[in-house]
Order: structure tokens, then C-alpha cells, then sequence
């Protein structure tokens, strides 16, 4: 199904120049976009593209306007990115295909879980006793939720999520290991995504939290009782152990280890493959990286790094005794 420029904008807005009956029949990124496909351009450092992209139609930013009117229709918007992300909503509900029953056949839900209207529970879920999924919220394929787990609403779990398991808790005695059992749950806020094979643990005695707009990639590990403020972003990879706290709006790159029970404040970005030993109290880029590098290289400048505290007393001792030969 083709949607015309004119329906485009009529739905999201932006300032179009060009045919509003052109037919757009699909999406395409600008270097391999055709002339009934639409595409945009959000990072001016790849605006060489745009003069060679054959693209029907591209959206752009106020700033490259005139650059791209020299070839072509285009629509202006004032976040190219922001306009693209509600495309291709607009797209996908042009596009749906009918939906199944609400919940799969195959599911298993407990007696005393609750499903609310209009959520989805997709195929070989299983929900346990005492949960709640939200309404309009959707479980992809063999989504797990645990005892006692509250998703909110608008939350879309993709495919082999587990909310719930218990958290890693033991307690040393005589050589071996004493179960610690995890009495508390998971609580999941609105609008989450949580992308596929991700594990939150189940908290020990309080609920780990998961809070409003939080958006996680795959193959993420959230320990015990963590705290994950709203609107932060964790790309694939990411451990975060026990009792960690994460604050609102920050952003974890891929990789990134966060050690438990740390602090970190609003609006932190960490790189990623950094490794987190320490709370961040401050917003801004953190960084925690040591460089690859061939390795009979990278062993000498580790071993270097063990004697970094011994020459910077060194340092210090030489400085000193600059000082006294000056006076």
C-alpha cells in the first residue's frame, strides 16, 4: 500500500515542496533509496549523499532546504530523525496485518494473573501467579513474567524476555553456597521497551524498578533490586549488577558494565565497553576504555599502568626538590 506525500503530511506535518500526489511505496535509506521511496538526511555530515540519492522524496532540515529542492521534492522538518521516527509508525499502521486473538492459544497465564484490556500475550508467554500486564501492552513470542510482576501499560516486550528470575543472592557457609531467597518483584512502568533475550532479575526484599519510557535493547542484564530512572536509553550488552541505581535520562552504550550498588546521576552518558567502578554524581560523557592494540603492546602498557601511583611519587619527589634548588 502506497501512501501520497499529501497523506504524509497531512498526518505529521513539515513543509512539503513538491507533487503532493506523488506516491511514496516505501522507505529506504538515502544512498540506496529509488524514486517511489522516501528517505531522510538528520546528520549534515552526510549531505553528499543527498545530491546523489535518487530518492522520490527526502526530509530534511531547514539548513539543507535549498540543497535539496536543487534535486528534488523534499519535506522540511524542523528534527528530520523526530519526523522519520513518526513515519515509520505511520507507516506500520498502514501497513498492518490483522491481528490473531489477544492472547495465543499457546500462553499460559495463572488463574490470578491480571491481562488488561487490550493488552497481547503472544505465543508460548507464560505469565505467573499474581502479575499484571498493563492494557496496550504486547508480549512478543515466549515472553516470561514472574510471580508477582506489574508491567505497565504501552510496554512491548520482544521475544524471550524474562521478568522475574531470581536474583543472584547466596550467602557463603563452610566452602559452599546458602540460597538467599528473592522476595521481592519486578515493577515495570509505562511506555517501556525491552528488547529480546533482556533478563531483569526479581529484587531480594525490596522490587527492582524499571521506570516510565525506559527503552533497552537485547541481551541486557539488570541485577537485583536496580532502579532504572525514566527515559534512559541501554543498548545491547549492558550488565548492571545488584542495587544499582541508574538515573533519569541517561544514556548506556553497548557493553558497558555497571558494577552493583553504585549511583548514577541524570543525564550520564557512558561510552561503550566502558566499565563503571565508581557512582557518577554529575551529568556529562563518561568514558572508561583501554584502547586494543596489538598484544605484546597492550601487556607492556598494562604492566606500565601498575607502575603509574610509584612514578607519580617520583614525579612528586623530583618537583619538590626542583623547589628547593630554585630557593
Amino acid at each position: 500500500m502506497a501512501l501520497q506525500l499529501g497523506e504524509i503530511i497531512a498526518a505529521l506535518g513539515g513543509e512539503l515542496h513538491g507533487d503532493a500526489a506523488l506516491r511514496i511505496e516505501g522507505l529506504a535509506p538515502l544512498e540506496s533509496a529509488q524514486p517511489s521511496q522516501l528517505g531522510f538526511l538528520s546528520n549534515p555530515k552526510y549531505r553528499q549523499q543527498l545530491e546523489s540519492s535518487r530518492a522520490g522524496c527526502v526530509i530534511v532540515a531547514p539548513a539543507l532546504r535549498e540543497q535539496a529542492l536543487a534535486r528534488g521534492a523534499c519535506i522540511v522538518a524542523d528534527d528530520p530523525y523526530l519526523y522519520f521516527a513518526r513515519l515509520t509508525q505511520l507507516w506500520r499502521r498502514a501497513h498492518a496485518r490483522a491481528e490473531g486473538p489477544a492472547i495465543h492459544p499457546s500462553a499460559v497465564i495463572a488463574d490470578d494473573a491480571v491481562v488488561e484490556e487490550g493488552a497481547r500475550i503472544g505465543p508460548h508467554c507464560v505469565v505467573e501467579r499474581g502479575a499484571r500486564i498493563g492494557t496496550g501492552t504486547v508480549l512478543k513470542a515466549r515472553v516470561y513474567v514472574g510471580e508477582d510482576c506489574v508491567i505497565g501499560a504501552r510496554c512491548i516486550l520482544h521475544a524471550g524476555v524474562v521478568i522475574g528470575a531470581d536474583g543472584f543472592g547466596f550467602a557463603p557457609h563452610q566452602g559452599a553456597w546458602e540460597k538467599i531467597e528473592q522476595l521481592g518483584a519486578v515493577r515495570i512502568g509505562d511506555d517501556v521497551e525491552i528488547g529480546a533475550n533482556t533478563c531483569i532479575d526479581r529484587g531480594a526484599l525490596a522490587d527492582t524498578v524499571i521506570e516510565d519510557g525506559v527503552k533497552m535493547d537485547n541481551l541486557i542484564q539488570v541485577g537485583h533490586n536496580c532502579r532504572i530512572g525514566a527515559h534512559t536509553a541501554i543498548a545491547g550488552c549492558v550488565g548492571i549488577a545488584g542495587s544499582a541505581t541508574i538515573g533519569r535520562h541517561c544514556m548506556l552504550g553497548g557493553a558497558a558494565m555497571i558494577l552493583g550498588h553504585l549511583t548514577i546521576a541524570d543525564r550520564v552518558v557512558i561510552s561503550s565497553g566502558s566499565f563503571v567502578a565508581r557512582s557518577i554524581h554529575k551529568p556529562g560523557l563518561y568514558t572508561g576504555i583501554f584502547p586494543i592494540d596489538d598484544n605484546a603492546n597492550w601487556e607492556k602498557n598494562a604492566a606500565t599502568l601498575k607502575q603509574l601511583h610509584t612514578l607519580r611519587d617520583r614525579i612528586k619527589a623530583l618537583e619538590k626538590a626542583l623547589q628547593e634548588d630554585k630557593k
